[in-house]
């Protein structure tokens, strides 16, 4: 008689188990008699199926179970002691065909886990409009993690912060509703939040590690004690709705600061408190905030930041390797439960980034100086750390695989194509909504990128000044199209003019990213209060929804021309140079196009304006870094694909990461340039292209006024005075970092 002794759990691929110190293999099924082997497969197939059946239906899983010993303050893990040591990762900043490589190499570094925010504006963009698709697959992700050996704290919501547009947030909770309190019992807030959390958590159930998967605790909400609002009864909510749509044995979480100010707000009953520091605050004090909100239970760190965010206009973030790993060794000596934010960054994609007060936007790159790069490669930071590690626990064999190749393509030559004005028709194809005065950008139902607003003067006027306070965040002034200066939230808001009646006043509107943490989330983009010449209110405006990308496929395409031929004697011309002879359809010529440009004012500004050019790979595509040097501030694009903002002159991000995920054999380049470019200029240094190189600069010198440029630098040889002034922002950062977050958390809580 055949014997076969199987578990369900060795049937699912599942994460290895860490008894804190020890890692243990999954075995598989043992079958006494090897002659039976047929049999045993077939119990395997209907066990593994049945499995399959409970994992879809959310059920959980006999012999699979993830909880809190709180009488021996630990987590439990199939009845074992266990403990994590994690780090982060957002999906949304890493392009779907990266995935699997930048978890493989978290697992090899020692990681048992990763951390996951979750973007509500990622995935309901529009009011009951869901996507969870492509690059927004979550549970493609977490299941692809719980391939690769890694567990999962996830993080939904419904406000993530992250540096991210709104904190997760989607813009369109303000249109028409101004007034409307965020991460709060306002019914106007709960409703979508409910409806939407009524969609992603469904999709989470058997994803939960009970079930079958990988996720073994879920965030509620996230540093709620920061928040002005300090709405238990939001929180109470929270936890009932996450209870009903996941279960009652999931593990629900809160993170907030270590001091009690912020914890007093952030932490109910029913949701596991646990906190967040970095490098320089001394462990056994944060860990006492904890007990004094969470008297037992496993000590947790949910955010220990291995670096930090940048703004434009401000230096690289880095914070130094062997700091970050000394605090990491005192913690897990303490038998803490440790997550690293970040592990890797990423990127800034398209206009995701959010901002800071009272108004410091984040730049495209959030590498974050973390141990993998924007692009994910191993860094000395990361090896480090994988030291430390295997201090705790039994590393996975071999080596952390090697960074992805890079590629420098080299210069693209650039051609002009068209003003903004010259392509309203493209770019705002229902043309524009008119209205007495400016409308947001929200109440237009647009959530990013850029708007024209237009009116025609009433009255001449000489030297009167042109006010804009509601500009949010960055306006492109311009006269009967010719340039007349630059609007900013940051300043200035008004310039002197000198106006003819009947000429059209156009003011492009850039919306730079919203503020992701603070009261001021609510933070509405466009115009948003009136627009004042002197004395007097403009009123009649015609309101222009730019859309970009969606015009992008279409708007520079051209017919393409017949053939010569004659008696088959003749090869056709190729269609660049037959355009460089004739033209195409009465438009420029390439050759007048590379001598035409938009008109720029006295001071070099220029009407935004698009740019274009082409490259070919010969080989298979490799990631690469567009050099933006000599252009001054707007979007990229190659091949369709929104790569982000530039902003050269402010840095210090110079270059744009462009994973080879979105190249191809023949590429295609678009800029929309803002200001100023450097095609048709007597800079003897800059000529009209970009360029691919295989390195990123994201370090380089930052301008100390608005609008000086400078030169780029290359990463590993900063200028010296650069060196000297990162090393003495380094030694500041490590001296305060312990007070700096606390201190800016309870101003904000002050001045609210």
């Amino acid at each position: 008689m055949t014997h076969v002794r199987c578990r369900e759990t060795d049937i699912l691929k599942a994460p290895p188990c860490d008894n804190i110190r020890n890692s243990t293999t999954r075995t598989g099924c043992l079958v006494t008699d090897r002659n039976n082997t047929m049999a045993a497969t077939t119990v395997k197939m209907f066990v593994a199926l049945s499995l399959v059946v409970l994992v879809l239906q959310g059920e959980s899983v006999e012999g699979r179970s993830f909880s809190i010993d709180y009488d021996n303050n630990m987590f439990l893990k199939d009845g074992e002691p266990f403990r994590y040591i994690s780090g982060s990762i957002h999906y949304s900043r890493v392009p779907r065909s990266y995935w699997q490589d930048r978890l493989t190499k978290m697992y090899a570094a020692g990681l048992n886990a990763i951390q996951v925010y979750v973007p509500w504006n990622l995935h309901e963009p529009k009011p009951g409009k869901y996507d969870f698709t492509g690059n927004n697959d979550i549970e493609a992700f977490l299941k692809m993690a719980n391939d690769t050996g890694l567990l999962v704290i996830l993080r939904p919501g419904p406000y993530i912060c992250a540096e991210w547009d709104m904190g997760g947030l989607p813009s369109w909770l303000m249109k028409d509703n101004s007034s409307i309190v965020l991460r709060s019992s306002d019914p106007a807030y709960l409703g979508p939040v409910d409806t939407y959390m009524a969609q992603l958590l469904p999709r989470i159930k058997p994803l939960l590690y009970n079930n079958g998967g990988p996720v073994i605790t879920v965030q509620v909400e996230n540093e709620y004690g920061s928040f002005y609002t300090c709405d238990y009864d939001y929180l109470r909510h929270l936890r009932e709705l996450f209870l009903q749509l996941l279960g009652p044995d999931v593990v629900l979480f809160t993170t907030d600061g270590w001091w009690d100010g912020v914890l007093k707000c952030g932490t109910i009953d029913g949701l596991y408190t646990t906190v967040d520091f970095g490098p320089g605050t001394d462990p056994a004090g944060a860990f006492h905030g904890q007990r004094k909100h969470q008297p037992k239970g496993p000590l947790v760190n949910s955010e220990f930041y291995t670096g930090w965010l940048d703004h434009w206009g401000q230096p690289h973030a880095h914070t130094d390797k062997d700091k970050v790993a000394t605090y990491l060794e005192k913690m897990l000596q303490m038998n803490a439960s440790v997550n690293m934010y970040m592990f890797e960054g990423g990127t800034n994609f398209g206009y995701m980034n959010g901002a800071n007060g009272p108004f410091k936007p984040q730049p495209t790159s959030y590498d974050y100086d973390a141990p993998l790069t924007e692009a994910g490669d191993p860094t000395d930071k990361l090896t480090t750390i994988s030291n430390v590690i295997a201090k705790f626990r039994q590393l996975p064999p071999g080596p952390v695989p090697p960074a992805t190749p890079k590629a420098a393509y080299g210069k693209v030559q650039m051609t002009f194509e068209a003003t903004v004005l010259d392509k309203l028709s493209d770019l705002s194809p229902d043309g524009p909504i008119r209205a007495d005065y400016p409308i947001t950008m929200e109440n237009m139902q647009q959530s990013y990128g850029f708007m024209l607003y237009r009116t025609t003067l009433p009255t001449a006027a000489e030297g009167v000044k042109l006010s804009v306070p509601g500009i949010r965040d960055r306006g492109f002034v311009m006269l009967d199209q010719t340039p007349a200066g630059i609007l900013s939230r940051n300043g200035p808001m008004d310039l002197n003019i000198t106006v003819q009646a009947g000429q059209v006043l156009d003011i492009v509107v850039e919306n730079q990213g919203r503020i992701n943490f603070g009261r001021y989330i609510n933070d509405s983009k466009g115009i948003i209060a009136n627009v004042t010449l002197g004395n007097d209110t403009l009123r009649s405006w015609d309101i222009y929804s730019l859309s970009i990308d969606g015009a992008l496929p279409t708007m520079f395409s051209r017919p393409s021309n017949p053939a010569v031929n004659i008696n088959d004697g003749l090869p056709a011309l190729s269609p660049a140079l037959q355009q460089d002879i004739e033209g195409i359809d009465g438009e420029l010529t390439n050759q007048e196009k590379r001598s035409a440009q938009p008109q720029r004012s006295r001071a070099g500004q220029m009407v935004p304006s698009f740019y274009t050019g082409k490259f070919s790979i010969q080989d298979d595509p490799q990631d690469t870094f567009l050099n933006m040097k000599g252009w001054t501030k707007g979007q990229a694009f190659v091949n369709g694909f929104n790569l982000g903002r530039y902003w050269p002159v402010e840095g210090p991000q110079i270059t744009l990461y462009v994973p080879a995920s979105v190249l191809k054999s023949d590429n295609n380049i678009t800029l929309f340039e803002l200001e100023a470019s450097p095609c048709g200029t007597s800079q003897s240094d800059v000529d009209c292209s970009v360029e691919f190189q295989d390195r990123p600069i994201i370090n380089a010198t930052v301008s100390r006024r608005r609008g000086e440029k400078h030169d780029s630098v290359s990463i590993g040889s900063a200028p010296p005075e650069l060196d000297a002034f990162t090393a003495v922002v380094s030694f500041v950062s490590g001296v305060v970092f312990s007070v700096a977050y606390p201190i800016s958390t309870v101003l904000n809580i002050i001045f609210s």
